[in-house]
């Protein structure tokens, strides 16, 4: 049947711990040169955001939005999680619970749960649910193909082992395909992300596409290499975004696309050309119709005295209670039972 709403969101999971000073540097406060040095040059010509803010030069199509008034930047955002494990703190983005393993469903499916009566259809681009979409409420997960989920770098050089055997390479082509996108978009190719932002947009189209859906993105665990390594997957993140905007054509203005990591990184590089494990990162609303846009950031200061536990960037805002606002805003929700529901016990 037909959608009760209009209104799409898409939750984007930054898997890893995303360093939320690298995707927007705070170049403008006098201690970031001093404690990331390495990686200054990338912002030598980046984009502003205001004086003090500047975007990772890989989120060009990001950078559009952000030119156009189609984003908000909270920073020095976390959840309710002071631990430094990626486990539980996606636990408890995901769970919307006060601790670990507190609760079984997540706060998407009781999301679903508070949208009008009729047929919201839920989605996960995602070989099982993840957490986040668990629950009561139907919610169906979507991978191009069985293959369990392997890099693209693995793919690639399965693929290059079987070039020269025609047979093996042809019988490897089909298990890369998929029936559902009419054999345009194969596994390999999913993992390319324009065609995951393309395949977002297309099954979020129409009166029965999904208005609630999760993608999750990963290789955010930057402890070393930093420059490199997240460059690539900040680049990926970018052109996903960019495919999906693109796909959804004038439904943007319908849309809401929430990007956030479960915890950020320290402020200081660390001997690898990389960071740690820490606390505050940045997270990103997304949409053709933000009730605000550009920055939403009370910065604490990178001096030591104003670091978290003497290394990180502190939290100055609540990272569920931001999402909840946003939810409500989009779909029209009451504020306090959008919290309730989805992040209870803050």
């Amino acid at each position: 049947g037909r959608a009760a709403t209009d209104k799409r969101l898409l939750f984007v999971m930054q898997r890893g711990a995303a360093d939320g000073m690298a995707l927007l540097a705070p170049v403008g406060d006098p201690h970031f040169m001093e404690l990331r040095r390495l990686f200054a040059p990338d912002y030598a010509e980046a984009q502003r955001l205001g004086s003090f803010f500047a975007l990772h030069p890989r989120l060009e199509q990001i950078g559009k939005l952000a030119s156009s008034g189609d984003a908000r930047f909270l920073h020095a955002a976390a959840t309710i999680n002071r631990e430094r494990s990626h486990f539980d703190a996606q636990i408890l983005l995901e769970g919307g619970g006060t601790r670990a393993y507190q609760r079984r469903d997540g706060w998407l499916n009781r999301l679903v749960g508070l949208l009008p009566d009729g047929e919201v259809r839920a989605l996960a681009l995602s070989p099982q649910v993840p957490l986040a979409m668990q629950g009561p409420e139907r919610v169906t997960s979507y991978a191009p193909t069985a293959i369990p989920e392997a890099d693209a770098d693995l793919l690639d050089r399965v693929s290059d082992l079987y070039a020269d055997d025609p047979q093996l390479l042809a019988l490897w082509d089909e298990a890369l395909k998929t029936r559902e996108m009419a054999g345009e978009t194969g596994l390999k190719n999913l993992r390319n992300a324009e065609q995951a932002g393309r395949l977002a947009a297309s099954l979020m189209a129409g009166p029965e596409g999904a208005r609630v859906m999760m993608v999750e993105s990963n290789g955010w665990d930057s402890h070393a290499n930093q420059r490199g390594q997240l460059g690539r997957t900040i680049g990926n993140l970018d052109a996903m975004i960019g495919a999906f905007h693109a796909g959804t054509g004038d439904q943007w203005r319908n849309t809401l696309v929430i990007v956030a990591t479960e915890f950020g990184r320290t402020a200081r590089a660390n001997g690898t050309a990389g960071t740690d494990h820490g606390t505050a990162s940045m997270a990103m609303f997304l949409g053709g119709n933000l009730p605000r846009a550009g920055m939403d950031a009370d910065w604490p200061g990178l001096a030591p005295s104003q670091l978290h536990d003497g290394r990180d960037l502190k939290p100055t805002a609540s990272l569920e209670q931001k999402i909840a606002s946003a939810v409500a805003d989009h779909f029209a929700l009451d504020m306090r039972r959008t919290m309730a529901a989805l992040f209870p016990g803050r």
